[in-house]
């Protein structure tokens, strides 16, 4: 597929085309088949700007199968999927006109289970399901094994040029969050189909370690619990896999520069305002002191 070069040049061409905005690209693989891929944690304004590309899935469009890619979300923001809904409802007969069949391939945890229920809010029109895996969704909108891997192999492809994050990190997340609060070096590798010392070595060939990615995922997924959900700092720190609230405020101070119910405090605060501690900041200075326990699988001696 090319490079469209902006939302009307796209619009205007889309076949054999795709188009990345923030967030997002759309692409179009043939008239039979097109779909758009999510990442990261899109808000308000990145969704507008991805359904001034949806439109080119309307008439004078010919009917066919659409994929929608959210696997790689790391949160969902309810005014993002709002602004979706309000743009989809309206068009919802336009679209049951043009779309014969949709499949969602949703994150895993609590990400996947907000981003299923809002789309039960915007698939009524036409026949839906949602998965776990993009090979067998493209099965089910009727595309052949080998032409899925291609398409996928280029798709993905697409998205590490975008986010330049490389093949090998993207896959590795996308599985830590996905067994997350349990995740070790030994089934983490035999899902992504190499043996520990592989990985290991190819992500020391990367300037990195599965310690030191592990955590990464850990504190991003803490923000995002932190960010849309009440939950105590206790539960957040069991819920991404920490020993104990110590480790998870020591974790995050280190990769963060602050503790958890401060960056909570922060993320929650009005601009230009004072907002008075809460009441869970003493919760999180009673486990500031001492060091962190490793987490996860030892590394395998090369």
């Amino acid at each position: 597929m090319r490079s469209a070069d902006g939302v009307e040049d796209y619009l205007r061409d889309p076949h054999g085309r795709y188009l990345v905005g923030e967030g997002f690209l759309h692409w179009y693989a043939s008239a039979d088949l097109c779909g758009f891929i999510l990442w990261g944690r899109p808000g308000e304004a990145e969704v507008r700007r991805l359904v001034q590309v949806l439109d080119v899935e309307l008439a004078p469009a010919k009917p066919h199968a659409s994929l929608v890619d959210a696997r790689r979300l790391e949160a969902a923001d309810p005014m993002a999927f709002a602004a979706l809904v309000k743009y989809m409802q309206p068009r919802e007969k336009d679209f049951s006109a043009s779309v014969l069949k949709q499949a969602l391939v949703r994150p895993e945890g609590v990400v996947g289970a907000v981003v299923g229920g809002f789309y039960t809010l915007l698939s009524g029109a036409y026949p839906s399901r949602a998965f776990t895996a993009p090979d067998t969704a493209l099965q089910w909108l009727g595309q052949p094994e080998a032409q899925a891997a291609a398409l996928l192999e280029e798709l993905n492809g697409l998205v590490a040029e975008a986010t330049g994050q490389s093949p090998l990190l993207r896959e590795l997340h996308q599985v830590m969050r996905g067994r997350l609060p349990e995740v070790n070096l030994s089934d983490v590798a035999r899902e992504m189909g190499m043996s520990e010392r592989t990985l290991q070595r190819r992500l020391k060939e990367a300037s990195t370690s599965f310690q030191a990615e592990l955590n990464a995922v850990q504190v991003r997924m803490a923000q995002s619990l932190l960010r849309e959900s009440n939950m105590k700092l206790t539960a957040v720190a069991v819920e991404v896999g920490c020993a104990s609230l110590q480790h998870f405020s020591s974790l995050f101070r280190k990769l963060v520069g602050e503790s958890p119910s401060a960056w909570r405090d922060r993320q929650r605060q009005p601009q230009g305002l004072d907002t008075p501690p809460s009441v869970e900041s003493l919760e999180d200075a009673a486990a500031a002191a001492g060091p962190a326990p490793a987490v996860g699988a030892p590394e395998v001696p090369e």
